[in-house]
Formats: structure tokens, C-alpha cells, sequence
């Protein structure tokens, strides 16, 4: 079975995502941007529901739209916003935080990785804005670090999916099982058979990925 995960924006469309065959929930504010943190009530509203229907979310932590380089003023919110995730008995989180050379922030990713203590933690699309010279050595360090899994374009977002397979494939090898490469961007309830098909991947992202909702 292909795990289904559809980023949503607050808790409006959760149901119907659910109904559709969403196997999992990206809790976003701002898709606009890419996606930013929510508001704790829809956080709490939405893990309840989607607990009764047996379906994991996983909170987005990103305090802001742009960039993905931190304050450390931003890193203190995105932290305290880990902890009222965990607070919520969310089943999982979604950030990423990258230096301005284009790097791992491992500090930064430390300490919100400790922060997560026990929630599944997927890596989101800052990792596109890695180098891709410098994704393999990400890749080690986020599998050493116990991220369960990197969202990725494989490419620059407007390029189509299916243009990004070999830089996607070599991610995929290049994680070796040790975390699990989740495409997204431009993955539709159309393509995403043909998606997962040609990667032999069990799990795909998207905002359509079950229908325009």
C-alpha cells in the first residue's frame, strides 16, 4: 500500500483529506509560502480527529515563509512550538534549518531533533535548497541523527516531478533504507501511481495527492 501524506492547510480541509484516502496529514498554515506553523487550537482540533480516523499528522514548524537560515530567536519559537506539539500528542513534526552556505544548521537541528524527543521527524524541502553536491553528506547526517525521513523535490519546485527522478533515485540510494526519501511537489491523485512506481517508493506527498480538495 502507497502511504498517501497530504499537506493541508488548517483543519478546514482535514476531513475531507481523511475521506478522500489521505493515509496521513501535513498540518500547515501559509501553503502559500510553502507552509508555517499552525495555531495550537487547530493543532489539538486536528490530531484529535484525525486520531479517531487512525491517521498520523505531522505539524509543520517553520515560523515564517522565505529562507530556511534561522535566528536564534526564530529557533526559540520553532522549539516551543516542538514542545506544544509534543504537548498534543502530535504524532510527528516537519522543519528543516540550513546555514547561509547553503548547509545543515546542526546545531540548530540538534537541538530540535531533542526537542521532538520521540515524534517522528521528517526533514522538509530545505533540503532542495542543499546544494547537490552537498546532499549525500546531508543525508548521512540526518539518518545518524534519527530523522525518519527527507520531503524532496528532487529539483527546483517548477520543474515537474518527473524531470527530478535521477537526482531522486540517487537520494534514494544514497539514504540506503537508513530514512525514507518522501517525494513531493506537483504529485497528483493522477501521477502519484506512476511516481512511486518509477522510484519503488511506498510513500509520496502532495497537495492533490488524493484530488483537488
Amino acid at each position: 500500500m502507497i502511504i498517501k501524506e497530504v499537506a493541508v492547510e488548517n483543519f478546514t480541509k482535514v476531513p475531507q483529506a481523511i475521506r478522500s484516502g489521505a493515509n496521513r496529514i501535513e498540518l500547515c498554515d501559509n501553503l502559500a509560502v510553502g507552509g508555517t506553523t499552525v495555531s495550537k487550537g487547530v493543532m489539538a482540533e486536528t490530531q484529535k480527529y484525525a486520531n479517531e480516523h487512525h491517521v498520523p499528522v505531522m505539524a509543520m514548524i517553520r515560523p515564517r515563509g522565505g529562507n530556511f537560515v534561522y535566528t536564534d530567536t526564530e529557533l526559540k519559537i520553532m522549539e516551543a512550538d516542538v514542545f506544544q506539539a509534543q504537548a498534543l500528542g502530535v504524532d510527528g513534526v516537519v522543519f528543516g534549518a540550513l546555514t547561509k552556505a547553503g548547509d545543515l544548521d546542526t546545531e540548530a537541528l540538534e537541538m530540535l531533533i531533542a526537542a521532538a524527543g520521540g515524534m517522528q521527524i521528517t526533514f522538509h524541502m530545505a533540503f532542495d535548497a542543499i546544494p547537490v553536491a552537498k546532499q549525500t553528506a546531508a543525508i548521512d547526517w540526518l539518518a545518524t541523527a534519527g530523522i525518519d525521513r527527507i520531503l524532496t523535490h528532487g529539483g527546483p519546485l517548477e520543474t515537474a516531478i518527473e524531470s527530478n527522478y535521477q537526482n531522486l533515485k540517487q537520494s534514494i540510494q544514497a539514504a540506503n533504507q537508513r530514512l525514507i526519501i518522501l517525494p513531493g511537489g506537483g504529485i497528483t491523485a493522477q501521477n502519484v501511481k506512476e511516481v512511486t512506481t518509477a522510484l519503488q517508493v511506498k510513500e509520496a506527498h502532495g497537495t492533490k495527492i488524493v484530488g483537488v480538495l
